[in-house]
């Protein structure tokens, strides 16, 4: 299978020595969904920015279809579409115009322009907004023309640094339907997020960095199978117990109306409810207290922390 995204041995070391990204090896095949998940200040944005060439690398290689950065640099370029966090475009020129400007920067004639202008404010429900400016948008359809404008050059590979920072939840589905659609249309895909659940409902693939390092990668799939436990909340009926033990699982939280159970993977959760049935505690309803992955996340950063401190 092709690659969209090769990188090899990438390193970005700033003034004072501090090391931002370190010695990455990262391969995404074309066609995928893929997330780079980590805490603030992993390395996840400084990595999109030396894949797009916004900021220099100190050493490495960076492939983008075969194109590689230093010796085709614009054909590289051409390949990437790329939504930053924030929104920065010009607030006072109207939509139409932004896309017909974004994608002059890539020399494309000024009819062409407008027809792939045109297609995008379709492909993202802009057209009636084609005209308005983006200081009248609500926070959502700027969320949209940021996608527009990336893809406006159709490019192969679609970067997307924290798409739902800060949006609302509804914003936040209608953005998730909009990049399922186009990776299925044949874009690959790839995002930075701190949402996990984006990573889990949207990707396929995942690479978990930390401190510059890529500490964990593969299939979300496979990543999930390898979580150790999940937590459980569940909500009693008051009574009369203060404290509790169990034999087989961990209490993170206890109270006479609420318990959160560290359940070990494989273990049961009707041996936990028997148990439970013994101090006559009376379950009134269980949910998850975060997804796998998150749980999976944070052990990952809590054993990197715990590295480091012992270094």
């Amino acid at each position: 299978m092709q690659k969209a995204l090769e990188l090899k041995q990438l390193r970005k070391t700033y003034e004072g020595g501090f090391e931002a990204v370190k010695g990455i090896d990262l391969t995404v095949e074309a066609g995928d969904f893929f997330a780079l998940l980590g805490p603030n200040g992993a390395g996840k944005s400084t990595t999109i920015g030396l894949i797009s060439s916004l900021i220099t690398k100190t050493s490495g290689e960076i492939e983008v279809f075969g194109h590689n950065t230093d010796t085709e640099t614009e054909a590289a370029k051409r390949c990437i579409g790329l939504v930053p966090q924030e929104f920065n475009f010009n607030s006072f020129e109207p939509a139409l115009e932004i896309l017909i400007h974004q994608a002059g920067f890539y020399g494309i004639h000024r009819h062409e322009a407008r027809e792939r202008a045109e297609h995008c404010l379709d492909m993202l429900d802009l057209q009636d907004k084609r005209k308005t400016v983006p200081m009248k948008l609500s926070g959502g359809m700027k969320r949209r023309l940021m996608i527009a404008r990336a893809m406006v050059h159709a490019p192969r590979l679609l970067i997307l640094d924290e798409p739902t920072a800060g949006v609302d939840i509804e914003i936040r589905r209608a953005t998730w339907d909009l990049l399922q659609k186009l990776n299925e249309a044949g874009t690959t895909i790839i995002l930075t997020t701190h949402y996990l659940e984006e990573a889990e409902s949207l990707c396929r693939n995942v690479a978990i960095i930390d401190h510059g390092e890529i500490v964990e990668r593969g299939q979300v799939s496979d990543l999930l199978s390898k979580a150790m436990a999940e937590t459980f909340v569940f909500d009693l009926q008051q009574h009369a117990v203060k404290k509790l033990q169990l034999s087989a699982y961990k209490i993170n939280q206890y109270s006479e109306s609420r318990l959160e159970v560290e359940v070990p993977r494989g273990q049961s959760l009707n041996a936990l409810f028997a148990e439970l049935q013994t101090f006559g505690v009376e379950v009134l309803s269980m949910r998850n207290k975060t997804n796998r992955l998150e749980e999976f996340f944070l052990r990952l950063v809590a054993r990197g922390k715990q590295r480091a401190a012992h270094a």
